[in-house]
């Protein structure tokens, strides 16, 4: 978490880099966000990997995402879906896709496969209005056209 308020810009929160701008960051994906209801899931098949001890939490941002969420996930978040925060507002766009480095980072390979079958996928999302967010920010969420939910959109990409 960082403290105080951070900006955000159309290509996301300042201060936050993307290293592989061929698959991350641009103005669709300027944000990663990324349920924390689903931390439980990878704490505990981090575990049964061995890679990670059973009561060894994840911190935030562990799943790569800069924006830890509550009370969203995957099935109800729809593309154009709008998270109207106190001081800018951000877009749903697409589903993240997970890679190797994603099974490097958790620490183990079959965590790529995993998240395709569990569908915690997380969410980017672009910068409709620039501003700063801060932590334990709330946000509305604002309906968009609900034609193509982020879990279906993410399923498909997959082949699940």
């Amino acid at each position: 978490p960082a403290p105080g308020r951070v900006a955000v810009g159309p290509l996301g929160l300042t201060g936050d880099e993307q290293a592989d701008l061929s698959v991350h960051g641009g103005l669709s994906k300027a944000l990663y966000a990324y349920p924390a209801a689903h931390y439980p899931f990878w704490q505990t098949v981090r575990a049964q990997a061995r890679v990670a001890l059973w009561d060894e939490a994840l911190p935030p941002g562990a799943m790569g995402e800069n924006l830890t969420i509550e009370g969203l996930d995957e099935a109800r978040l729809w593309i154009g879906d709008r998270l109207v925060l106190p001081d800018c507002v951000l877009a749903v766009s697409e589903p993240r896709l997970p890679c190797a480095k994603f099974g490097a980072a958790l620490g183990f390979p079959q965590a790529v496969k995993l998240m395709a079958q569990s569908g915690y996928c997380g969410a980017y999302l672009a910068v409709v209005e620039p501003g700063t967010v801060g932590a334990g920010d709330a946000a509305c969420l604002q309906p968009g056209a609900r034609e193509v939910n982020l879990r279906e959109l993410f399923k498909a990409r997959v082949g699940v």
